[in-house]
């Protein structure tokens, strides 16, 4: 398949926000139960939350790019009982209206109980809006994941490892996040987010490592011998089926040599895994806290590379008529 810069974007940039409201939301959890420091004041998660909310709307802004009719773009939530692309443009403005909430919630520190649970504890505002958010926020990989993940003609696409990428790279690129703003704005979560980014970075090395083998793996179930009815061992295709260019030939193949491929995804490797995993452990032995900061847009970068190069190896089957020029 050929990669859209927008797609590219918009699924990256979603995942970071959604990843750094979970980290959030997290250290609230965490500071709740009294195994962790709450940090000073309301400024930490209310500023996160404007960071997460730009990059939610920074997504949702590039995904207009992909579309040939904007002004149409209401129109895709209309088919939710039946598309992941209609589910996931009603799961993002409602994450993204919650987050929104849950910042403003903490910033006029507004929290009053709603409800008391029989061990004592007390459900305020923030607590019950970081729980919607957490919910849409998975629910929200998942309709996304779930686009590419239920076409079984794509057969790279269509496995379970694709839900769980989606979700482990998101949250990782966003914990990795929250450990660099915790540089700035709570000192003393820096070592805790760094932590949790490591385990996260790693977990989505080990599943999209796992992909690569299962992709490597396929065998095609169609080739020209069964896509033209003839058994003959050796068949040579010489044209593409068009004297020029088509939607057929510019958007289901990327155009680029298996070279290529394999340079994209040993620098995905390295930049979305290995570089930023180095560097989240050093900053967790103490080493520059500016370490964080590299680690994310190292990361960001490589996330992009493995995006990419998640479209561009899926092979369409109509390839095997439009994919080879005389």
């Amino acid at each position: 398949m050929r990669p859209d810069l927008s797609v590219l974007l918009l699924t990256t940039l979603i995942g970071a926000g959604q990843g750094l409201f979970l980290a959030l939301f997290t250290v609230q959890l965490y500071a709740l139960a009294g195994l962790l420091p709450p940090p000073s004041g309301h400024a930490f998660y209310a500023h996160g939350s404007l960071i997460a909310l730009a990059f939610l709307v920074g997504g949702l802004i590039a995904s207009f790019f992909h579309l040939g009719r904007p002004e149409r773009a209401w129109r895709t939530a209309a088919k939710w009982r039946t598309s992941w692309l209609s589910r996931e443009v009603i799961v993002l403005p409602a994450l993204m209206g919650v987050v929104f909430l849950y910042g403003t919630a903490h910033l006029a520190g507004w929290t009053p109980v709603l409800a008391t649970l029989p061990s004592g504890l007390a459900i305020d505002a923030t607590l019950a809006l970081g729980t919607a958010g957490t919910v849409l926020a998975f629910a929200l990989f998942v309709c996304t994941a779930m686009i590419y993940a239920c076409l079984p003609f794509l057969r790279e696409w269509a496995s379970p490892l694709t839900v769980l990428n989606y979700t482990l790279l998101g949250g990782a690129s966003g914990f990795t996040l929250a450990a660099a703003f915790a540089v700035a704005a709570a000192p003393e979560l820096t070592r805790f987010l760094a932590g949790w980014a490591f385990v996260l970075t790693l977990l989505g090395a080990v599943s999209r490592v796992a992909s690569l083998i299962r992709n490597a793996r396929l065998k095609p179930k169609s080739t020209l011998q069964t896509a033209i009815g003839i058994k003959h061992p050796r068949i040579a295709q010489k044209s593409m089926g068009f004297l020029g260019g088509s939607f057929n030939t510019r958007e289901f193949f990327h155009g680029r040599s298996g070279a290529v491929l394999r340079s994209v995804k040993w620098v995905f490797l390295l930049a979305a895994f290995a570089v930023p995993l180095t560097l989240l452990a050093l900053a967790g032995f103490g080493a520059p806290a500016g370490l964080l900061v590299a680690a994310f847009f190292v990361q960001y970068l490589g996330l992009l590379a493995e995006r990419w190069f998640f479209f561009a190896q899926a092979n369409h089957p109509q390839n095997l008529y439009y994919q080879a020029v005389a």
